[in-house]
This record gives C-alpha cells, structure tokens and sequence, in this order.
C-alpha cells in the first residue's frame, strides 16, 4: 500500500508524535504519544485521526491532523478543544480551551519539512509558541506515520 496515491481511501496507522519545548527558564520539556489511528488522502492533503486518552482520566480527546506541503493543521475534540494551523512563516491564533480554562495561542511556524515514502510520513516543525501574546518557547513536533504491518517503532 502506497501513501501518496490513495486518495480518499482509509487505512490503519501507526502514530508517533514527539513535541520538545525549549523554554529559556525550565528547560527542554519533552512529550510522545504513540497510538492507532486512521489515514487518508482528499484533495492532496493528508489526514490522519487517532483519539487520545488523557492522563489519569477515562476521557478522550478526538485529534485530526491535516497535512499540506507549507502547512500542518491540528483539531482537538474533546476533554480539550482547539484548532490550530502552523504555516511556514506566517504566525496563525487560536484559542485552546481547557476544563480549567481558555488560552489564546499564537504558533509562528519556521519550519515545516513533510517527507512521504512508500508506506510512511514523516514530519517536522519548527516554531515560536506564545500564550497570551508572551513568548513561552521555541517548539519542535516531529510525527511519524507509518502503515500497521511495517513494523513497529522503537521506544
């Protein structure tokens, strides 16, 4: 099964995604999940869902990420709830609400590098997070995408 020319066609996958923050006054903060979820191509983007069961809770939060060439989008439903767009040099805001609360987050995107083979995605991003219009860290998400069958990642 090919990645790039499956369009509109659903498929099992694989999901890593590691995010490091580089704040100036706590350090690197490091965050992995690892899951299952669905995978299919639409009008050139890639989409992929997976739920995420939060920490200590029996609640899950519905993910589904958009990928384009310059672009990474992120919807979260659920326990949490927010879109945010990352575009290659553009800053995009957004509110992320929480049960505790509400955010405005601004995400200035440096970075965005996709790389596709024959039955994985591998991305890449760069950029500058602020909460509130403060910065609070320079931010790297790295995922990978991988069709269920070709093997599993290394933890």
């Amino acid at each position: 099964m090919r990645f790039r020319n499956e369009e509109n066609m659903t498929k099992e996958v694989l999901v890593k995604i590691t995010g490091l923050q580089f704040a100036e006054d706590t350090g690197n903060d490091s965050v992995e999940i690892i899951t299952s979820g669905d995978y299919y191509k639409k009008n050139g983007k890639h989409y992929i869902l997976y739920d995420e069961v939060q920490e200590g809770t029996a609640d899950t939060t519905k993910n589904i990420i958009k990928l384009g060439t310059d672009m990474l989008d992120v919807t979260k439903r659920g326990v949490s709830n927010t879109h945010m767009l990352f575009e290659k040099d553009k800053k995009n805001m957004s509110y992320y609400y929480t049960p505790f609360g509400s955010v405005l987050v601004g995400i200035d995107a440096k970075k965005i590098d996709v790389r596709e083979s024959e039955d994985s995605i591998n991305v890449l991003v760069d950029y500058e997070l602020e909460i509130n219009y403060e910065h609070m860290a320079d931010c790297k998400i790295t995922m990978d995408i991988r069709s269920k069958g070709t093997g599993n990642f290394q933890i």
